[in-house]
């Protein structure tokens, strides 16, 4: 079996448009009318997250829309959840609270079979904790509308379908662009990504990433930085932190993960210019 990946990941930063055209593209990539796997072990309302997203795939051609309501670690081992997982075209996370993800997820059969459907193709989306769950490393909590400061934020492992990079959602309409500073500080080789609301990244197998939908998303890469106190300083203290390379990304915008090199596409001119960050 290959070890390659082959699907794509479609996050989001939360309260994206019901039929809009993100979750129409994550209805396309997950083959048109094919089934699509819907998780909601991150909501304590499970049923009514289900019945939200069932509406708006069905009018979107979804045919099939299954309801995978984990909420144990035992659940995450049921042999028809299994089944649908290892033939749903496209797997779905609804928002809430990401630890819940990971710690009823992590190292379950569940999770077994999600990073297979991954490697065979299948599409897997998540909104606002659905898609910070995504990343390598996760933010769990933080002040936001705050300065960068030590011990703000809060950070455990993810998923990791999104390799060295820490996902944060609701990003503008909630001030966060401290708290993922303060992360990046904390780690400056992981990138940081911040994704405004009714906006989407969507990321292919090979590390190349598009911005869709109404908002922007911002990109913090904290390598070039040759000042920083993380170790040093108190509890609460303000941080100190530079240089930062800073992207800030509309729809048609697209940014390679791996060289970490954003592309601007121009529809207008149907032209693209790349901007690497300084080093």
């Amino acid at each position: 079996m290959t070890t390659t990946p082959t699907g794509a990941l479609l996050l989001i930063g939360g309260h994206e448009e019901p039929r809009g055209e993100i979750l129409d593209r994550f209805s396309e990539l997950s083959g048109g009318s094919r089934d699509i796997a819907l998780l909601t072990l991150a909501t304590v309302e499970p049923l009514v997250a289900f019945e939200r997203y069932r509406e708006s795939f069905k009018e979107l051609g979804v045919k099939v829309v299954h309801h995978l309501d984990a909420r144990t670690r035992e659940d995450c081992a049921d042999r028809s959840g299994l089944k649908i997982l290892e033939e749903a075209g496209g797997i779905f996370f609804t928002g809430g609270d990401q630890l819940r993800i990971t710690s009823v997820l992590g190292g379950t059969p569940y999770e077994d079979a999600l990073r297979r459907a991954y490697l065979r193709g299948a599409t897997i989306g998540g909104t606002s904790a659905g898609a910070s769950a995504m990343s390598s490393t996760m933010l769990v909590g933080g002040a936001d509308e705050e300065s960068a400061r030590r011990g703000t934020v809060r950070m455990c492992p993810g998923l990791g379908f999104l390799p060295n990079a820490v996902v944060d959602q609701h990003f503008a309409q909630r001030g966060r662009i401290n708290r993922l500073l303060a992360a990046l500080a904390q780690n400056p080789g992981t990138l940081g990504i911040g994704i405004d609301e009714d906006t989407a990244v969507l990321v292919d197998a090979r590390g190349a990433m598009q911005v869709l939908g109404s908002g922007t998303v911002t990109v913090l890469d904290a390598r070039i930085a040759r000042v920083g106190d993380a170790s040093e300083a108190a509890v609460d203290a303000p941080l100190r932190l530079g240089p930062v390379a800073l992207w800030v990304l509309p729809e048609g915008s697209s940014f390679d993960l791996s060289r970490r090199v954003a592309t601007h596409n121009r529809k207008d001119a149907g032209q693209h210019s790349e901007v690497p960050a300084s080093r």
